[in-house]
């Protein structure tokens, strides 16, 4: 039965490796993923691409000056709110990434600084 004690030392770090490997590479996958789909789902609703195909079109095909001005008004804050909301969704993606990835290592830090 000399097997037991190294069996259970492998399984140890096997799980320790196991853990961060499953918190940083799959975690940010999941992360990547959601962000991705938020950005997606986003576009159904401001369509920046569309917007920008068709910035100087006129607005409901009105092809009067008052459409065409008001076509490139529209389409302008649109895009500029599209761009500041995408800009906000990303930051706040990007916070709870780092915060995700710095977890692990600050339980770390406070634990070896109280056994110390």
């Amino acid at each position: 039965m000399d097997f037991a004690p190294a069996y259970l030392i492998q399984r140890f770090f096997y799980r320790i490796i196991d853990f961060f490997h499953h918190w940083y590479v799959d975690g940010s996958r999941v992360i990547g993923h959601k962000f991705i789909s938020t950005l997606e789902d986003m576009d159904q609703t401001f369509a920046l691409k569309i917007t920008f195909r068709y910035f100087f079109q006129p607005l409901y095909r009105d092809f009067s000056v008052i459409g065409r001005i008001l076509g490139i008004i529209f389409r302008f804050w649109r895009i500029v709110l599209g761009g500041m909301v995408y800009f906000f969704i990303t930051v706040l993606f990007l916070i709870f990434y780092l915060a995700w990835v710095a977890t692990p290592i600050i339980i770390l830090l406070y634990g070896l600084r109280t056994l110390l």
